[in-house]
């Protein structure tokens, strides 16, 4: 769900990544390009890590999964939140996952999970913790993470627990927007039942911790979809902060874990705090 920015050649997530690269700053390697988590060539993952050595039982993973509105992005371009995860002490993987029109609703879903059960398997292998995962994502990829944490069709059925996601941070998402989808205003969900696809209809007592941040300039994604999901998991009994930052736009969470735009918001911070904190 970013703009294309036409001036540079390239979208704002591959312009951020390309900052962050000049920039530097953040302690962090990539340990894997590329790998496969299926056969498909959606089906790729990148892995960054801390640098040094991992602590006694490892060290914590984050699976993050970018937006894109389901018709665009790709894993190469987001490695500024590898880099910005990994030097905060997070094993950051950032896998790929299906696009329209070669994948729609929940095709996309399946992917994640897919994702999260090579993360569980793999972790070791690169000195993370499978025992302490967390999800997140920026718009369509926080709406990804919310319904792979929150559906338990998905986590079931590539074999692993609900407990398995420990808790998420959730960036600019849409978990509350039946109108769309019966307006057609989603190509990626024009198969999708319209209540079943909502993250809000799944929330329960036992969600992981859940982190929602959004801003309140937000035209892409309102902030009434992370309010609402907020009101639902409260209900249901979950633990869930809600992070309203004034007069930011969709993007600016997401900016802000480029170092270029770290000082516009706290959302670093609130992240990788919050994260460990509930991670340990």
């Amino acid at each position: 769900m970013m703009e294309a920015v036409e001036k540079v050649g390239m979208s704002p997530a591959a312009l951020l990544d390309k900052v962050s690269r000049w920039k530097g700053g953040d302690a962090s390697r990539l340990v894997a390009d590329g790998a496969a988590f299926g056969e498909g060539e959606r089906q790729k993952v990148d892995v960054w890590a801390p640098v040094g050595d991992p602590p006694p039982g490892g060290w914590p993973v984050l699976v993050f999964f970018y937006g894109g509105g389901w018709v665009s992005g790709a894993r190469q371009e987001y490695g500024f939140v590898g880099r910005a995860f990994a030097a905060q002490g997070f094993l950051t993987m950032l896998p790929d996952y299906g696009l329209h029109p070669h994948s729609t609703y929940p095709d996309y879903l399946h992917d994640g999970a897919a994702a999260t059960r090579w993360a569980f398997d793999h972790a070791g292998d690169f000195g993370g913790d499978p025992q302490r995962i967390a999800v997140m994502g920026h718009s369509a990829g926080a709406y990804n993470a919310a319904m792979i944490m929150l559906d338990p069709r998905y986590l079931y059925a590539v074999g692993l627990p609900l407990a398995t996601i420990k808790a998420a941070a959730l960036l600019s998402g849409p978990y509350d927007f039946p109108y769309l989808i019966e307006r057609g205003g989603l190509l990626a969900f024009e198969k999708a039942p319209v209540q079943e696809s909502q993250p809000v209809a799944y929330a329960r007592r036992d969600a992981p911790p859940t982190l929602l941040i959004t801003g309140t300039a937000d035209t892409t994604v309102r902030a009434r979809n992370s309010q609402s999901l907020a009101k639902a998991l409260t209900a249901a009994g979950a633990r869930v902060e809600l992070k309203l930052y004034r007069g930011q736009g969709h993007t600016d969470p997401l900016r802000a874990l480029s170092p270029l735009f770290r000082s516009a918001n706290p959302a670093l911070a609130d992240c990788a705090d919050f994260l460990h904190g509930h991670l340990g």
